[in-house]
């Protein structure tokens, strides 16, 4: 039985790719009534779309739920128990994967969590603030870059800030304005085939102070949920872990609706305290997609983890006995379903 850390993606893990690809489960269809009840789209029905469109897909309203429904369809195929393949010794997300992760902790209920992502996603709609762009801090090789430039950018540019620490990736917040000039400055650089710096569509500046009116709003709104200690371990956007039984339920709010809105979000921290203080066999990246999958390599390459210097021991690593389980590959899959 393998020891495994899950791993709830962000809602830019829906891609164009993955259309038709959401799995039926008992937490897709609690998704499904939910949404239904608000008389809004459901994501079986974003997912049976005829076609993949960026204002109907990408738009946090319909995205936030449609990727917490695709983790949570993930976590329920997983083949856990004293007979399954699988414990699960933790639990962390990455940006909006937070929430997602509070439910598959058991931090809220799947109801409360439901209301949670859909009434902060529910702000964005026709109300972007600001924006996020990526920018690469790593190779092709996943070996560290020079990065004065990003360093000069985020103490000259007013209104510009950290907003995601993501492995080998930098997710810059701000301002319009201040993403204007970061554009101008930053050395392009490439992330795969793509070009950077690059602006992520449709998404605010979320983790960032410009989000301090939305985290205001969300503590009057949100007021009735039920907080309570997890029943695994959860690890948060600063690497603080909130123990099952010990925790304190207000301070897993205050954190949820505080600083995880307003402050950065570090998923390398989060990964570096899952792997440190569990040591698990593998992290399992819930869907959609596996869109974290080089995020978490870098954290491991970065820790020296089995001695990783680069993408090429990781690449070996992972043909051998993977510490990376992306449930969006069949052979992977298996493994813990």
């Amino acid at each position: 039985m393998k020891r495994i850390a899950l791993v709830c993606p962000g809602r830019g893990s829906y891609s164009r790719d993955l259309l038709g690809s959401l799995r039926p489960s008992p937490s897709v269809a609690a998704a499904d009534a939910f949404r239904a009840a608000l008389g809004r789209p459901t994501p079986t029905e974003l997912d049976a779309a005829p076609a993949y469109a960026s204002r109907l897909h990408v738009a946090g309203e319909n995205a936030s739920i449609l990727t917490m429904a695709g983790s949570l369809s993930d976590r329920d195929a997983l083949a856990l128990g004293p007979d399954g393949k699988a414990e699960v010794v933790c639990v962390l997300g990455n940006s909006m994967g937070w929430y997602t992760a509070l439910s598959v902790a058991g931090a809220l209920s799947q109801a409360d969590s439901f209301t949670l992502v859909e009434t902060m996603a529910q702000y964005q709609a026709d109300n972007v603030i600001g924006g996020q762009v990526l920018y690469p801090l790593v190779d092709d090789a996943w070996r560290a870059l020079p990065s004065a430039e990003l360093d000069a950018a985020l103490a000259e540019i007013p209104d510009l800030y950290w907003s995601i620490r993501l492995g080998g990736q930098a997710v810059l917040g701000g301002t319009t304005a201040a993403l204007d000039a970061l554009m101008k400055l930053l050395p392009p650089r490439k992330i795969g085939e793509r070009d950077a710096p690059f602006q992520l569509p449709l998404h605010s500046a979320f983790h960032t102070p410009l989000m301090r009116a939305t985290s205001a709003r969300a503590f009057d709104d949100l007021a009735g949920l039920g907080w309570k200690a997890p029943d695994v371990p959860l690890v948060d956007g600063r690497g603080v872990v909130f123990r099952p039984l010990h925790a304190d339920p207000a301070a897993i709010r205050d954190y949820t609706l505080g600083a995880q809105v307003t402050d950065p979000y570090n998923f390398t921290a989060s990964v570096r305290v899952a792997m440190r203080e569990y040591a698990p066999d593998a992290l399992v990246l819930l869907g959609p997609g596996g869109t974290l999958g080089g995020a978490v390599a870098q954290v491991l390459i970065a820790e020296g983890w089995r001695q990783l210097d680069g993408r090429g021991a990781f690449t070996r690593v992972q043909a051998e006995d993977p510490v990376v389980i992306s449930l969006a590959r069949p052979e992977q899959r298996a493994l813990v379903t």
